[in-house]
Order: C-alpha cells, then sequence, then structure tokens
C-alpha cells in the first residue's frame, strides 16, 4: 500500500552491469522535479541484481533517505541481506496471494478473521491493510505463551490477502466451539469445561516483567473518560478500578469461543494479539461483552458473529462462571456477575462513543447501557473477585470429578512429583470426593470445597475436602481384612483403606457444621 508523499517505482527484468546505467538515468528522470518524501521500489517483477544494480539502490538512498522496496522475491531478498542492504533501509519481501472467498470463518476477533483455506491450514486476515506490524506482534507474543506453555499455533507464513496480509497458521481439521455450541448443544458442558481449563490455565501463568502490555491501564483509561456521566457513583467506580489488585498473569483480552478451537484431541487458543496481563477480572469483562454485552440493544446479533443464538450464549456465560468460580449459589454468581458487568458496561460504553460518536442510534445504545450501569452500581462496593488460588468449591457430584482432578493436578504441576506418588494422590482424591458425592447429603445435592497447600522442606501435599453434609468420620471404619475371601469380605470399606495406604497422614473433624478430611503426602 503506497503511503502518503511517497513514490513509486516499479523495478522489472535484470539490473547488472549491462543496463544499469541506463536503468538508474530512467529512475531518476520519473522523480525529477516531484517534491516527494520517499521513494518506494515495487521489486515484486526484478528477478536479478548484481552489484552495478545495488549501487543504484545506495545512490538513491542517499538522495531519498526514506527509501523503502517492497515485494522482494525471495532470491533477491537474500542478495540484498548478505549485502547489509536490509539493516539500512526497510526491506519487504514478497508475499503469495490467498484468496479466503467461500471458505469458512473458523474464529473472529475485534482485528480480524480466521479462516479455513484447506483441510491443514488456516489464515488469519487483518481489518488493517497495513498489517505487518500487528502480524509480527501477535507471532512474537504467541512465541511467549506457547513457551509459557499455553497451547497456541503459531504462524509459520505471512502472506497477501486482497489488500491486505494474513498469517497462515497449520490448524489440521480445527472446529471452533462456537461451531460445536451451534451444532452439537450436547456438547456443551465438554466445552464448558475445555474452556474453563484453558482459563485457569492462562490465569496462573505468570509473565516475565515488560513482555506483554498491563491491559488495567487500558481499562481504567476507558472509565475515566466516561466517570462524568455517573456523578460521585462514577467516582467511585474509577476509584474501585484503581483498586483492583496488579498481577503479573496472562490475560487472552478477547477469549470467546471463535478463539478456542479443537484439533484432534487438543483444545487451542487461537487469535493472540490482544494477549497482556492483569487481574482475571479484565478477562470475565472482555468475554461479557462478547458474550451479552454487544447485543444488549439487538440480542439477534449474536448470531452473525458467534453463529448460535443469545439464550446458547448466556448459557455457556453462566456455567463457566460457575464451573471457574466453583459455585452453584446463584447469589454468589450474581455478585461475581455485577462486578464484572460494571467494567463491561464502562468499557462498551466509551468504545461505542469513540467508535461511532453519538448519533441517533448509538446515542440511544449508549443510554441503555449506561440504565444498565446506574442499575447496579450503587450495589457494587469492590471488584475484587474473592476466589482462593488454591480452593475449588463445586456441587459435590460425580459429574464434577474430573474437574476435581484436574484442579489437583494443576496445583501439582509446579512441583517434582513422580509418575507413582501423582497416581496415588489421584487414586486418594477420588475415593474421598466420590464418597463426598454419593453419601453426604443423600438424596439431596450439596458443595464441596478443595484446598490444595504445597510445603517446602520437605514437598508436602495437603488436600483438604471440605462438606456441609451430615456428620460422617470415615476414620472410624475399621479396615477391612484383605486376607479373607471374597465370600467371606463385607463390601464397602476399601474405598478409606486404599486411601490412607495412598497417603502418609489422613486426619478428620467436625466444626462449624463441617466435615474436615485432610490427605497429607510428601513427594
Amino acid at each position: 500500500m503506497a503511503e502518503t508523499g511517497f513514490e513509486t517505482i516499479i523495478l522489472s527484468g535484470r539490473i547488472d552491469s549491462g543496463n544499469a546505467q541506463e536503468t538508474e538515468k530512467h529512475i531518476f528522470s520519473l522523480l525529477e522535479g516531484k517534491d516527494v518524501s520517499g521513494v518506494v521500489l515495487d521489486a515484486k517483477d526484478l528477478v536479478y541484481i548484481s552489484s552495478a544494480g545495488l549501487r543504484i539502490i545506495l545512490h538513491m538512498k542517499k538522495t531519498f533517505p526514506n527509501l523503502k522496496i517492497i515485494n522482494v522475491r525471495v532470491e533477491v531478498y537474500d542478495i540484498l541481506e548478505m549485502t547489509g542492504f536490509t539493516e539500512m533501509m526497510t526491506v519487504e519481501k514478497a508475499y503469495r496471494e490467498v484468496s479466503v472467498e467461500g471458505c469458512e470463518v473458523i474464529g473472529e476477533g475485534f482485528n480480524g478473521k480466521v479462516y479455513r483455506i484447506d483441510r491443514d491450514n488456516v489464515v488469519k486476515t487483518y481489518k488493517n491493510a497495513d498489517a505487518l506490524a500487528e502480524i509480527q506482534h501477535e507471532r512474537e507474543v504467541a512465541k511467549l505463551a506457547l513457551i509459557l506453555g499455553i497451547p497456541t499455533a503459531i504462524s509459520y507464513d505471512v502472506v497477501k490477502v486482497g489488500d491486505s496480509y494474513g498469517s497462515v497458521f497449520e490448524l489440521l481439521e480445527a472446529k471452533s466451539f462456537s461451531k460445536i455450541l451451534a451444532n452439537e448443544p450436547e456438547k456443551t458442558d465438554f466445552c464448558v469445561a475445555e474452556y474453563v481449563k484453558m482459563l485457569k490455565k492462562l490465569h496462573t501463568t505468570h509473565v516475565p516483567e515488560g513482555k506483554l502490555p498491563r491491559i488495567k491501564e487500558k481499562v481504567l483509561s476507558a472509565v475515566g473518560k466516561i466517570k462524568d456521566r455517573f456523578g460521585t457513583d462514577g467516582e467511585r467506580l474509577y476509584a474501585m478500578t484503581k483498586d483492583i489488585p496488579d498481577t503479573d498473569t496472562m490475560i487472552h483480552g478477547d477469549f470467546h469461543t471463535k478463539n478456542i478451537v479443537r484439533t484432534g484431541n487438543e483444545t487451542l487458543i487461537i487469535d493472540m494479539d490482544t494477549l497482556s496481563v492483569g487481574n482475571p477480572i479484565f478477562e470475565f469483562v472482555y468475554m461479557y461483552r462478547a458474550y451479552i454485552g454487544y447485543y444488549e440493544h439487538n440480542p439477534e446479533e449474536i448470531k452473525d458473529f458467534q453463529g448460535y443464538d443469545i439464550e446458547t450464549a448466556k448459557t455457556f456465560w453462566h456455567k463457566t462462571l460457575c464451573a471457574y468460580f466453583g459455585t452453584s449459589d446463584e447469589a454468589e454468581i450474581k455478585a461475581i456477575e455485577d462486578k464484572i458487568r460494571c467494567l463491561a458496561y464502562s468499557t462498551l460504553i466509551e468504545w461505542r462513543i469513540r467508535h461511532f460518536g453519538e448519533d441517533t442510534e448509538s446515542k440511544a445504545i449508549v443510554e441503555l447501557l449506561s440504565d444498565r450501569l446506574r442499575e447496579i452500581l450503587p450495589h457494587v462496593s469492590s471488584l475484587e473477585l474473592a476466589q482462593a488460588d488454591d480452593e475449588l468449591t463445586l456441587e459435590a457430584t460425580n459429574d464434577n470429578l474430573q474437574a476435581v482432578l484436574d484442579f489437583v493436578d494443576e496445583k501439582l504441576g509446579g512441583i517434582a512429583c513422580s509418575p507413582k506418588a501423582k497416581m496415588q494422590m489421584e487414586i486418594a482424591v477420588e475415593e474421598v470426593f466420590v464418597n463426598i458425592a454419593n453419601y453426604a447429603y443423600a438424596p439431596d445435592k450439596g458443595s464441596a470445597t478443595v484446598r490444595v497447600e504445597v510445603t517446602k522442606d520437605p514437598v508436602t501435599v495437603c488436600i483438604t475436602f471440605i462438606d456441609r453434609g451430615m456428620p460422617y468420620d470415615p476414620l472410624k471404619k475399621d479396615d477391612p481384612d484383605i486376607t479373607l475371601s471374597a465370600e467371606e469380605r463385607e463390601i464397602g470399606g476399601l474405598g478409606i483403606f486404599m486411601t490412607k495406604q495412598m497417603v502418609d497422614d489422613v486426619t478428620y473433624e467436625y466444626k462449624e457444621g463441617q466435615n474436615i478430611l485432610t490427605l497429607k503426602k510428601t513427594v
């Protein structure tokens, strides 16, 4: 794309000692008398250049300091790189052209779309026509994320797509969670589990200082621009935003179901250009916007973006909150959601005014969002999301066993733990949680909290289970006589017996209406 004030010169064929003098004379004649700020040499059709041709470019660089060369073939680029020209001026390689016409959209973010171009590959296109800097940024942050253990894809090629550029990724038969939710609603709970697992992986990944921007600054700026619309409540909102604790953990910034894909047996996150660091509440702010906030004025519009209806979006959002925060208590979920909505509406108001001004339609939408914010602001006194890093609270059902095992596994990920010790703790955790799920609240249901604590010197793991079911001390039950034959043995009792064999110590107490069972193992 030509820059304002730049003159473009087409180079073609060969430039060698036989035609260099004539070529130079021709180029300078094209520029004679023109007031230009720089020159762009388009080398798309240049197939050969010798030292004589390089001298022309050097002469031009001295005459026009803002010289750049674009669309350079690989062979010619190698010569320019070998001779140091790529260090003294901007030299851009030629990019193969890819068409996305008729291709399936498998992902979409604010800055671009991801298309499947064949069975093995996808291309992310950018809305910005001059997107090379964005592509380079995204490749760098995606590489950082991969190094830090986030399952993502790295672009292996840059291509031309229409008037802009695209990044090509290998994603074998990838299917977005949006498509799965739209076409296979029976897999909703699977998608929620994978989605939350990925979310927690992000939010427990620490990023070295200075590698990613801080998202709090962006949100605080947005709130600052609209706070005066809400008087003292607006000032209070700004102060609460400022008080949100800073963290160095990863935030995706555009974490919705079009950017989560399933390829084979692996779940990957794509569209990494919004990667940043900060408190997890900011992630949820942009998630709420993607599922509900953007469509407050017209819920039907979500079908065009996500491919499913607003009820599916609300269900997925609610299940995600319950799974992430480990509670099905509606009052708790509402309190969490109100904090998120405060910032979601604030940033949406600022975004809409910045992008669309306040014409008749936009003004009506801004007023709708403002009314939503006014409803909840008086009831919110803090924007901190109180969820202990080392605790998981969820409904005590057998269906939630895998979530418990994943949580424990995640907490053990940072310690040196042998496969045998890990398996023993997994068995113990399963036996205890299944016992709570089956008997603690029977025939009703209730919640259980699982807490994992790790101490050093020596490395010791304590896993505590807390429930408010009927009082029951499993340690009072006699161990089964394992020397008896199958016919002589009583049914039951093996679970707690196995648990005691798998760990170093098991303790129980009933306190303040709670069963508290703790497993301890030195690894």
